[in-house]
């Protein structure tokens, strides 16, 4: 698979550069990406205005600027942790309370840790170095074989197992079962299929549609579920702190941790919201139109 192997090969020379040079070569990419080829500008000066009403199109494109170069330094840092050492990789993405993660473990206890697509979200993959127990990071198969292959080495270089999205809760109800404690890591700042939503809420200033498949797996399972906080402290270097969310996962009202994640993610990006995928189409689904759908084929026959 020559893509694979190309992408290992930049990802080793990338990783030999003094850091000065990888971030000139960020910068470089910024030009190319924000002023040359405009990469969906239109879709981050959306969805900036719309989440941000009460701030100036001046302020909204100052973030913009701040964004696609943030952007361009986790595309570089991805390649540069595909190789990185764990000595390395222990000095530029510290956890600042793991023993909060593994005490449910130790325990016995499943646990749930809810992130989003905030500073470099590869940036948990070092989590196996800081805990004895089983931990996946869940994923989306990817369309591009080179690029699934790169990012599954990518998420197990440190003991983490990859997990595809469609076999998660399968494989958590067996180690349920066979009493094995483990965490497992969901992004939830992920669009819901539009026949798959169940829950709207507002979130940055916009009705929008969110994922509760993390929160009915933490209910059907009874875990422990905690937010992962991040802080890009430099360039290259992020600190990540666990917030719980509940370590009693049957005992919350529905959509209850859904909610409180949701706020948790909204006042990460509130605060720096630079470091966020505006890039994404976050709000491509409209209420309105998927409930006249709904509508539409309410008591159709199934074919």
């Amino acid at each position: 698979m020559l893509g694979y192997y190309l992408l290992r090969s930049l990802s080793w020379v990338i990783y030999k550069m003094p850091d000065r040079l990888v971030y000139l070569i960020s910068d470089l990419l910024f030009v190319i990406l924000y002023h040359i080829l405009k990469y969906r500008r239109s879709v981050v000066s959306t969805n900036l205005a719309n989440s941000f009403p009460d701030k100036t199109k001046k302020e909204c494109d100052q973030i913009a600027l701040k964004y696609y170069h943030h952007l361009c330094d986790c595309f570089l840092e991805t390649l540069y942790f595909d190789c990185i050492s764990e000595k390395k990789v222990q000095k530029r993405i510290k956890f600042i309370n793991p023993e909060l993660v593994n005490q449910y473990m130790d325990q016995g206890k499943m646990v749930l840790i809810l992130m989003g697509h905030y500073n470099n979200w590869e940036c948990f993959n070092n989590w196996g170095l800081y805990t004895t127990h089983k931990s996946y990071a869940i994923y989306k198969k990817l369309r591009n074989n080179a690029f699934e292959k790169f990012y599954i080495h990518l998420r197990s270089r440190f003991g983490s197992i990859p997990l595809e999205r469609a076999l998660t809760f399968r494989t958590l109800m067996d180690d349920s079962k066979a009493k094995i404690p483990s965490l497992s890591l969901f992004l939830i700042d992920q669009t819901p299929r539009a026949h798959d939503i169940q829950y709207w809420t507002t979130f940055l200033n916009q009705e929008t549609a969110v994922l509760v498949g993390p929160e009915k797996i933490a209910v059907k399972l009874n875990t422990a579920v905690l937010f992962g906080k991040t802080r890009k402290s430099r360039r290259g270097y992020y600190e990540i702190e666990f917030v719980l969310i509940t370590d009693h996962a049957k005992a919350c009202r529905k959509f209850e941790i859904t909610e409180k994640s949701t706020r948790l993610m909204e006042q990460l990006i509130v605060e720096r919201p630079e470091f966020w995928l505006w890039s994404h189409r976050k709000w491509k689904h409209k209420r309105a139109e998927i409930e006249k759908a709904a509508e539409t084929t309410k008591g159709l026959p199934n074919i």
